[in-house]
């Protein structure tokens, strides 16, 4: 699949076993699309981009409620990229999805492009909020959430996290928050890659037992594979099930996931692969979707 300009985001239509290939495609079209991103504009964060694009591609391909043509009407489910510099995968996803043209990806981290290392949301439809400094995302989220449940609104609340983004207080404030106010309108997903910029996170400041932290703050907490369609998919239906706890997932996954030498590498948190590690990376992408 080479064209990611698909408005079609909400696939509740499509029999189960599409909508689990059609995640996986668009996860690969992702992939091969910001390699390609990072490559062009000479930077980027590679590694963070690839273990989150699994996540991103069932949510806006299949689980969000939005409509790129009304980007804030005020039914749409919210999502919060609380990891902010991972926006070569945001805004694959943003584009694949329709909110604008796939040939802006282009113009990624170029003087005066839209599409800047950290989401602004004065700029592009279907980002929420500004986040890039990071543990700034989730506290947005849960204020969010706290409107909508003020509000008796329906629209649901999801936000990625980073796992080294984690060692921030402003994030367990906010989920203390969340767990007091019995946000059953709130998922947080959490990229536990277990690597950070330059080191492993639990060499870092380390971050286990991280479920029972989640659990003492008062939330819902669920194992998922990151990296698994048909287990994302089947954690986010179930999201939706009414509760009075706010629900975290806890996504199992692999920083650079999906390109053999960059896979659990903490030095390709930042990196730009030279034009042989490029060819090596499309091809090996290019291999998995034959399969």
């Amino acid at each position: 699949m080479t064209d990611g300009s698909d408005p079609s985001t909400n696939a509740g239509s499509r029999p189960e076993n599409r909508r689990i290939e059609y995640v996986r495609e668009r996860a690969n079209w992702m992939r091969r699309r910001l390699l390609r991103m990072i490559v062009d504009a000479g930077q980027g964060h590679p590694g963070g981009d690839l273990s989150a694009t699994d996540i991103l591609a069932a949510l806006y391909f299949d689980i969000l409620r939005i409509d790129p043509a009304n980007p804030r009407s005020p039914d749409r489910d919210r999502f919060v990229m609380s990891k902010g510099h991972c926006t070569g995968a945001l805004y694959s996803a943003l584009a694949g999805a329709g909110f604008f043209p796939e040939a802006e990806l282009d113009t990624y981290l170029k003087p005066e492009s839209r599409l800047n290392g950290h989401p602004n949301r004065t700029y592009l439809p279907g980002v929420e909020t500004n986040t890039g400094p990071l543990g700034h995302g989730l506290p947005v989220a849960v204020g969010i959430a706290v409107a909508a449940q003020i509000d008796g609104a329906d629209h649901h609340v999801f936000a990625l996290t980073g796992d080294g983004e984690l060692q921030e207080g402003s994030m367990w404030e906010a989920a203390m928050f969340a767990g007091h106010r019995g946000l059953g309108n709130l998922t947080v997903i959490v990229d536990r890659n277990r690597l950070q910029q330059g080191a492993g996170t639990e060499n870092t400041n380390a971050l286990e037992p991280l479920a029972d932290k989640w659990r003492a703050f008062g939330w819902r907490v669920e194992g998922v594979d990151g990296h698994d369609p048909a287990a994302l998919l089947a954690a986010f239906d179930a999201a939706r099930a009414p509760r009075e706890t706010p629900l975290c997932l806890i996504a199992d996954t692999h920083k650079g996931q999906g390109v053999s030498f960059m896979r659990d590498q903490a030095g390709w948190h930042h990196g730009v692969p030279n034009a042989e590690q490029y060819a090596q990376a499309i091809r090996e992408l290019e291999e998995e979707m034959a399969r």
